[in-house]
């Protein structure tokens, strides 16, 4: 029910994950990631709290594959999880699970992995990491979204999806991009895509507002006297 690509951008070195599923609110539970560290996603039938122990393996120093070894060895109901994960070095690793629901599929390519479920064929995976590798000019963000939606395009789900969302972790501990599309019946990737479009112009206004208000642009709403 769910299909996502996780990567890295070779020249900034930010980490990201875009996400798609016909459930509610995909991206309040599957994608995580961390700067300076990587980027994962836990799906399928979901266990939000592997997240954040495959990233905290990797900010000890475990690869994406020693990461991936150590979930599946010591995790319970593990066979029902599908994992994808990209660690500081650009390494991926994934895991599908015996109970995993449907056609489903994982794919690798430099910088980045692709894992689905519930697919409507076991190529899309494929298309997501082909468009990837091949459009490195675009920011991270829209590389991943875009990417997405190729997979859409070539498939997608069995079903009709309904919500969609990006994670993007740059130079501080919180995210530089953020966004979700928590319940939408028509094109939710799309919708996405377009908040991204609108966000973009003003992604690094928030960064200086966090970092250095007293330099940071104003806000540019009525009553704004900053």
């Amino acid at each position: 029910m769910t299909f996502s690509i996780v990567g890295k951008c070779e020249k900034t070195n930010m980490f990201g994950v875009a996400i798609s599923s016909s459930s509610i609110a995909v991206a309040s539970r599957c994608p995580w990631v961390r700067s300076k560290v990587g980027a994962v996603t836990t799906q399928n039938i979901t266990d939000p709290s592997l997240g954040k122990i495959m990233l905290d393996f990797l900010e000890k120093g475990f690869s994406a594959k020693e990461t991936i070894d150590k979930i599946t060895n010591e995790t319970k109901n593990i066979n029902y999880r599908q994992l994808a994960i990209i660690d500081i070095s650009g390494n991926t690793a994934g895991f599908s699970g015996s109970n995993i629901l449907g056609k489903h599929s994982i794919s690798s390519s430099s910088n980045c992995i692709a894992a689905g479920n519930l697919l409507k064929n076991e190529n899309v995976t494929n298309i997501m990491v082909d468009f990837f590798a091949n459009n490195k000019e675009l920011h991270l963000a829209e590389r991943l979204i875009k990417s997405l939606e190729a997979g859409l395009d070539s498939g997608g789900e069995e079903g009709p999806v309904n919500s969609a969302g990006i994670k993007v972790a740059f130079e501080n501990s919180w995210p530089i991009v953020d966004l979700r599309v928590d319940w939408k019946e028509n094109e939710p990737i799309k919708e996405l895509y377009k908040i991204w479009k609108n966000y973009e112009p003003q992604m690094n206004d928030y960064q200086s507002r966090a970092l250095n208000p007293s330099k940071a642009p104003s806000y540019g709403v009525p009553g704004d006297e900053f």
